[in-house]
């Protein structure tokens, strides 16, 4: 489908920035996604050359519409609806190198087993 026009959460499904199109539709509901630097509906139609800003988690893209498309094919082919700009590209790739800086988390696997216990009060009493 290459018309001229084409709803955003649509075209937020196609591209393959959401699994859903009821995500895509919640995001920019919620301010998450921009067109032009003003706060947008799911209803709204979108055209190629219309850039967009879009926040998905800690993740930034600043995105130019390329070309419009309604259904959700491979994403190699979802990748040529949009060219991300390269200071989005930038950003996103010194927010990775900084996540993977992060200690992880400590998860557990349930209770503590007794030789876990013995190693928590090693710990709280410095044998």
């Amino acid at each position: 489908m290459n018309d001229d026009k084409l709803r955003i959460d649509k075209w937020l499904w196609a591209a393959r920035f959401f699994k859903t199109r009821s995500l895509a539709a919640d995001a920019v509901d919620a301010g998450k996604v921009m067109l032009g630097g003003v706060r947008i509906k799911p209803a709204k139609t979108i055209a190629a050359g219309d850039q967009l800003d879009i926040r998905l988690g800690q993740a930034r893209f600043e995105v130019e519409v390329l070309a419009l498309s309604g259904n959700r094919g491979s994403a190699p082919i979802a990748q040529k609806l949009y060219r991300e700009s390269d200071e989005s590209i930038a950003r996103r790739a010194v927010i990775a190198a900084q996540l993977k800086l992060q200690p992880e988390f400590f998860v557990t696997r349930g209770r503590p087993t007794k030789r876990d216990r013995r190693e928590i009060e090693k710990l709280k009493h410095g044998e």
